[in-house]
């Protein structure tokens, strides 16, 4: 039997750009992606934990270096600029893997700087 768990996390991002005209999706800078192993076009759990909303949508990157969370499409409805959000990805695991699992999390400040890393980036 295989279990979901989460396998990467972006605490307390903020949101910098919503474009309502675009296809859909959520921008991250690519390194951030990188950094917690979130593949391009992953499908993403974001909370908004602003105003509480929730949506699945998938991440696409966006330039290395820029701290930018671009909220695209209909997912631009979900939130506005400056809230902050949680971004998270999950991975199916196998019951001897889960014993041992520790997610990818790095947190953000309120300029989208990286400010920690747990889980098994603080190792």
């Amino acid at each position: 039997m295989k279990v979901s768990l989460l396998k990467s996390k972006i605490h307390k991002a903020r949101i910098t750009e919503c474009e309502i005209d675009y296809e859909g999706s959520l921008e991250i800078n690519s390194d951030y992606m990188d950094i917690v192993g979130i593949r391009p076009y992953e499908k993403i759990l974001v909370v908004n934990s602003t105003n509480g909303e929730r949506l699945e949508t998938y991440a696409i990157p966006g330039p290395a270096g820029a701290p930018e969370f671009k909220l695209n499409g209909a997912a631009a409805r979900k939130g506005a600029v400056g809230d902050t959000i949680i971004v998270m990805s999950f991975g199916l695991y196998e019951e001897s893997e889960a014993e041992n699992r520790k997610p990818r999390i790095m947190v953000l400040d309120e300029k989208n700087q990286i400010v920690a890393k747990k889980g098994s980036l603080a190792e």
